[in-house]
């Protein structure tokens, strides 16, 4: 599975229950209508982010979706047929945005996790070794990691979403980020 993971701010003079009503109209208008590979959409209010709008008040939206294919036919179907109105209008009210792609590397997928936790490898620390720090919160069930992928975003290498904060272990440093969900509500 892959991610597309989107990070928006709204206009300062856009209220947030405007500006969140706009998002949940077009994942509506996505989850009515969605293209080949996709899986489903969401969204979540966050705040702290170094790369959304400099640690403030900023959102991520996340489309779940097969493959790399399957993100060619999400970036088509985004802008178009009855989701370019939605789209076009969520569009309008946001300040600025930023994006990455990720894949699922351990773990289920969470529909509405409330946590997420970036983080690095740690320097002198393998992959294989890192998985292997890794798997016995995965294993509990705790939550998904992802991995970005050809270092086509802006944040650190890897985020586990989970229902409740997670203590990485050590020497892992990671950036807790609690997250309300926008959509689904």
């Amino acid at each position: 599975m892959i991610a597309y993971v989107f990070w928006h701010w709204k206009q300062a003079a856009i209220a947030a229950p405007d500006y969140e009503r706009a998002q949940r109209v077009f994942h509506e208008a996505m989850e009515k209508s969605p293209p080949d590979g996709y899986h489903w959409s969401q969204s979540f209010a966050l705040s702290g982010c170094a790369w959304a709008a400099d640690k403030g008040d900023a959102y991520e939206d996340r489309y779940i979706v097969d493959d790399f294919a399957a993100l060619d036919a999400l970036d088509r179907a985004a802008v178009s047929a009855s989701r370019q109105a939605p789209h076009d209008s969520a569009a309008a009210l946001a300040a600025g945005g930023i994006a990455g792609i990720y894949e699922l590397r351990r773990g289920v997928p969470m529909r509405v996790p409330r946590h997420a936790a970036w983080f690095s490898k740690p320097l002198g620390v393998s992959y294989a070794a890192l998985r292997s720090m890794l798997e016995p919160v995965v294993a509990r069930g705790e939550g998904a990691v992802w991995m970005r992928r050809m270092t086509l975003g802006p944040t650190p290498e890897f985020c586990l979403y989970s229902a409740e904060a997670i203590k990485l272990p050590a020497p892992i440093e990671q950036l807790n980020v609690p997250l309300r969900p926008v959509w689904p509500s």
